[in-house]
Parts: C-alpha cells; sequence; structure tokens
C-alpha cells in the first residue's frame, strides 16, 4: 500500500533568486502600474497603499534586514530540498497553479492532473531587451541551457485521476503539455529548487488558483487534499509518497495576518480556519495559498513538524511576498 509520508510547503517567488539588492527592483513593479489588492482583497492604487503604511516598514527595508531575510530564505529552502531527499520517496505530488503557461482562456481547468511519461522544462525565454534582475529572477524555474524530461509518476497520476472521479471531482487531464513553453513555474521550480540532487518522479495537480471565475474555494480544496491521500493510500503499489505546496503566501501585497492565520492553522490541523477564508483573500498571488490548503488536507495524518516565515517587503507601501517554508513528516 503507498502513503503520503511527507509534506513539504515552499513559496515559489521570483525574489528567491534574488539578492537582496534586486529587491527594490522588484518593487519598481509593483510602482509601475501592477495591479494590486488591499488585505481585504480589493483593488487598490499603490499610493492608497502607501499612504496607510506610513513610515512603519522602514526597518524592515534597511539593507541589513534585506540581506538577513534573503539568507534566511535560501537556507529554508535548501532545508526543505535535504528533507525531500532524505525521505527515499518514490513519487512526489506537486500542488502548483499556472499562470496563462499552459492553460489560458481558451481552456482554463479548475482541477487538473498532468500524467504523460515526462515533462519538459525548457531554458529561459525572453526578449532581449529583459532587464539582468529579472532574468537572473526567473532562471529558477528554467533549465540552464538544453531543454530536459523529466519523469512522471504517471502510473500514480492514472490511479488518482480515477479515484478522484470516484469521489465525485471532476478532474481535467492532460499527458502532453499544451505549449512549447515547458512546465509551468510552480513545477520548474520544484525540479530545480527542491530537488538538486535527484529528481523524483513528479505527479504535478494544478490548479486554478488565479482566475476568476472557476477558482476552486477553500473548502473545496481541504477536501481535494483529503480525496489525494485516500488515493494514495488506495493504490496498490507499496510507494512513499511526498506531496508539495508550491507557491503562496500572501502576495502582492503582504498579509501577516493572513499568513500566521495560514500557518498556525496548519500546525493545528485546524480544517475550519482554512477552509472559512475569505476567496476575496485569495486573489492575485495570495491565491496560491490555496495549494497550501490543499496540501494541509492531504497531509492532514502528518505531524507538522518544521515552519519558517519571512515577510519580505520590498516597497514602503507593503508589496513584497510572505515567505513561508513548511515540513509535514510522519510520527
Amino acid at each position: 500500500m503507498a502513503r503520503i509520508v511527507l509534506g513539504i510547503g515552499s513559496s515559489h517567488s521570483p525574489m528567491l533568486n534574488s539578492p537582496a539588492e534586486d529587491y527594490a527592483k522588484h518593487g519598481a513593479i509593483d510602482l509601475g502600474g501592477r495591479k494590486l489588492l488591499d488585505l481585504d482583497g480589493r483593488p487598490v492604487g499603490y499610493e492608497t497603499l502607501l499612504a496607510r503604511r506610513g513610515d512603519s516598514l522602514a526597518r524592515a527595508l534597511e539593507p541589513d534586514e534585506l540581506t538577513r531575510k534573503a539568507a534566511a530564505c535560501d537556507a529554508h529552502i535548501r532545508h526543505l530540498a535535504g528533507t525531500i531527499d532524505a525521505a527515499a520517496l518514490d513519487a512526489l505530488i506537486v500542488i502548483g497553479d499556472d499562470q496563462n503557461e499552459q492553460y489560458g482562456e481558451e481552456n482554463l481547468p479548475a482541477i487538473l492532473v498532468y500524467w504523460g511519461q515526462t515533462i519538459a522544462n525548457r531554458p529561459l525565454s525572453m526578449p532581449a531587451d529583459a532587464p539582468p534582475f529579472w532574468r537572473r529572477a526567473r532562471s529558477q524555474y528554467h533549465e540552464d541551457e538544453t531543454p530536459r524530461e523529466y519523469p512522471v509518476a504517471h502510473e500514480l497520476g492514472r490511479h488518482l485521476i480515477g479515484s478522484l472521479m470516484d469521489e465525485n471531482f471532476d478532474v481535467s487531464t492532460s499527458r502532453h503539455l499544451a505549449k512549447a513553453h515547458g512546465e509551468g513555474h510552480a513545477f520548474g521550480f520544484v525540479h530545480r529548487r527542491l530537488m538538486p540532487a535527484r529528481p523524483i518522479p513528479m505527479l504535478p495537480v494544478s490548479l486554478n488558483t488565479y482566475y476568476p471565475p472557476n477558482q476552486p474555494r477553500p473548502r473545496r480544496c481541504y477536501e481535494l487534499g483529503r480525496a489525494i491521500a485516500r488515493a494514495v493510500e488506495s493504490w496498490d503499489t507499496p510507494a512513499r509518497v511526498g506531496i508539495v505546496a508550491s507557491g503562496g503566501l500572501s502576495h502582492f501585497t503582504v498579509d501577516e495576518d493572513l499568513d500566521r492565520l495560514v500557518l498556525r492553522a496548519c500546525a493545528e490541523k485546524d480544517a475550519a480556519a482554512l477552509t472559512s477564508i475569505d476567496p476575496a483573500r485569495l486573489n492575485s498571488g495570495s491565491s496560491e495559498i490555496r495549494n497550501w490548503i490543499t496540501t494541509a488536507g492531504a497531509a492532514e495524518h502528518l505531524r507538522f513538524a518544521w515552519q519558517a516565515y519571512e515577510p519580505c517587503y520590498r516597497t514602503p507601501a507593503g508589496t513584497g511576498c510572505g515567505m513561508a517554508f513548511a515540513v509535514w513528516k510522519q510520527d
């Protein structure tokens, strides 16, 4: 019998591949017209956010503090990579989101299981005039020079699809990538940053976290996670399986209260708190918290063994990313 023996949560922001001195360059994008939301999920301008914050983030934006946070996040990623490598997994389910990388308005599934034999990761493709800091930041999702086909846990994928259908989850499926871009950032991050030593066969599960109107609601995400755990346990193959939440937490406006609620609820197995989060707060980048809610449901039988959190601000208005890292383990 297979069983989920490890859960991982990890932010995957481009800032995680940026030195501290590049944080302000990411912040310039926020000033330049990025669509921002306030802490209640309502559209808001940068200047309004700045007025609300005042000078409260002065210390958080000092160079030494940014350097500390960048180093801490890098150490946390290495810790997660070491934990995955030491777990002797046979398969790794990754709950991630797609941002028009493979799926768009012509066909935007709410829940999709990719179960091809392999999944391609392709080198970064950018306009020639893309700034160096942005190239560096995005490179963490892509192969350096040569495309690579990574193994997929396709037999587990076929079983998972059937099991979820039996549980009334009408999932979409794919055996081939829709676009030449290659795997999306949520999955490329796991291959490139969390599995540098040994590419464990991955099973990508893509949630439409970003784009209304068919974003799975928090309760549906948690129940999906529980159903994934039951599916793994019903797979007639002796296998050690891990599951990863790729993305989050709050961004592009950092909401420390929301982030700490999510981490506390994961630690305390507080399904009620996770499933009752107002969906209005789960839009833009913060929508990726859905991946954590799903993973928390799947890892409900595991012990929440470790967590780290760094609210990485990049402007005085409070934009940036709530960087979170977590491990669920067997007792």
